[in-house]
């Protein structure tokens, strides 16, 4: 963006560690898992993320639409009621609707506040905010796993120390 400040101290070496974060999932394919898990999830509701790569995933997710047909879905296998989104993206606001409905709906499914992304993290598209989205995503799948919802989420996170 033209006109922001670049970060630098320590917003900067959270961002690199972040960044560093989701690199290392990327290695253990754990992106793979969830994009191979959502496309099955959603299948025939929405088209498939063409790939795991994360200019993919990111524009994929960034309207909220898929995740909003994910979490719907879910709830609906466990007789939860959907949340309401919008279908189509008229400015960045209805966008972030979706994702704050996304989030409320992971709350209704079971998903631990502490696990639940902010919409900017998807939405802002930076790879250090989107090690978030990797890790909502995964505990979602998990605990879809846990409730016996088909197909099953295959992936693993690689958890380290924070100070490695």
């Amino acid at each position: 963006m033209a006109g922001r400040a670049s970060k630098s101290g320590i917003g900067y070496q959270q961002e690199k560690k972040m960044e560093a974060n989701y690199d290392r999932e990327e290695a253990a394919g754990t992106p793979q898992a969830i994009v191979t898990w959502v496309n099955g999830v959603i299948q025939g509701q929405h088209d498939p993320c063409p790939n795991a790569s994360f200019e993919s995933i990111a524009a994929y997710f960034k309207d909220g639409i898929a995740l909003c047909k994910l979490i719907n879905t879910l709830l609906k296998n466990t007789g939860g009621s959907p949340v309401s989104f919008s279908k189509k993206i008229t400015s960045p606001f209805v966008a972030m609707g979706n994702l704050e409905n996304f989030s409320k709906g992971c709350e209704s499914f079971g998903l631990p506040k502490t696990c639940i992304i902010q919409s900017g993290d998807v939405y802002e598209g930076s790879k250090a905010k989107f090690y978030n989205v990797l890790n909502t995503l995964h505990s979602l799948g998990m605990l879809a796993n846990s409730k016996n919802i088909q197909p099953q989420y295959t992936g693993k996170m690689v958890k380290l120390m924070d100070n490695e």
